[in-house]
């Protein structure tokens, strides 16, 4: 058995084109996954395959065509940032933890798959893998999704090598030290408000975290992390908002944790794209967003705030929505993850 420790990023995938036949095989794979839509089979099969994908693929897929990088980032690489960034962090956090480790990168949906990477990686004879999803936050709809996926794989293995998990990592230093030092570009004062964006959950989901079976609106998610409330999106996403804010100095009046994506009316709440249309109202012309559920710039990030976000602002009077960058492949976020996996070691 090989004495190197495998390490697997999981990131949650992207079309393998911008093409709304590749756009509607990623919808249909990610879609389809019961713990993103969690309602009766029969019930998701049809609204997922019959409404949603049928009418969102040709949506979407001119996002994509926005989205995509034909030319290519600096780095020379052309297609989805999500990749582009990802093989990026793969190879510099190979360099960093050296030749006792060896870093792979799958995609939760679509390419790379977790069935070939893990399939590659079960050849390695490893005798420990650590598997590292990429969600600061833990949601069952993105961590959850991801873990169970690489588990149902790997317990069809006859030799399981010792596995480590990292669920979450919200709170972690070295991560809040990176979205900082991205926020650090720019001059809080010369903005009226800071948004702090998170992917959209429905309440239910939410909801589910809690064994006492009362809402996660009776557990105080807003203000504390308890033992309660530790694995509850809603509760980890304004703690990894205050925890930023602190590290900034911004003062609490001067920022609004939101939800994004939303697909209907019983999603978290405050609605990101609202804030941006009360703000404008209110006589907001300048907003800084965070996105802090992001690990990479991709379609919620660059398009959904970068674009859309701002249009909407001009539209209600603002002026400008200014995104801060994703951490991507920013060296501190590399020495950030060097450090979580090291401790897993």
């Amino acid at each position: 058995m090989s004495s190197k420790t495998g390490v697997l990023l999981i990131n949650l995938g992207t079309p393998d084109s911008p093409s709304v036949k590749d756009v509607r095989r990623y919808l249909f794979e990610f879609l389809n996954d019961r713990r993103v839509i969690d309602i009766n089979p029969v019930g998701r099969y049809f609204l997922v395959n019959l409404i949603i994908v049928p009418f969102r693929a040709p949506k979407s897929a001119k996002a994509y065509k926005e989205l995509w990088t034909e030319k290519g980032l600096p780095s020379g690489r052309q297609g989805s940032p999500i990749i582009i960034y990802g093989e990026s962090v793969k190879e510099k956090l190979q360099k960093e933890l050296g030749k006792e480790f060896e870093v792979e990168l799958a995609m939760r949906y679509r390419n790379p798959s977790l069935d070939d990477v893990l399939a590659k990686m079960k050849k390695k004879n490893y005798q420990k893998i650590i598997i590292f999803p990429l969600f600061p936050q833990y949601a069952s709809a993105s961590t959850g999704s991801a873990i169970d996926k690489a588990m149902k794989i790997i317990s069809k293995w006859w030799v399981i090598p010792e596995l480590r998990i990292i669920s979450q990592f919200y709170n972690d230093a070295g991560y809040i030290n990176s979205v900082a030092e991205q926020g650090s570009k720019y001059d809080i004062d010369d903005y009226d408000h800071v948004l702090f964006s998170f992917h959209g959950l429905p309440v239910r989901q939410v909801d589910k975290v809690y064994e006492d079976g009362k809402p996660c609106e009776d557990h105080d998610c807003e203000n504390e992390i308890n033992q309660d409330n530790k694995y509850c999106y809603k509760a980890v996403c304004y703690a990894t908002s205050r925890l930023i804010a602190e590290r900034l100095n911004i003062s609490n009046e001067k920022y609004t944790v939101c939800f994004q994506s939303r697909l209907d009316k019983d999603w978290l709440e405050p609605f990101s794209d609202k804030v941006v249309i009360e703000k404008a109202k209110e006589g907001a012309k300048r907003l800084l967003v965070f996105s802090p559920a992001f690990v990479a710039d991709c379609l919620e990030t660059t398009i959904e705030i970068g674009k859309e976000y701002q249009d909407l602002f001009v539209k209600h009077g603002g002026e400008k929505v200014q995104l801060v960058e994703s951490l991507n492949d920013n060296p501190i976020w590399i020495k950030a993850l060097k450090n979580m996996i090291l401790k897993e070691v």
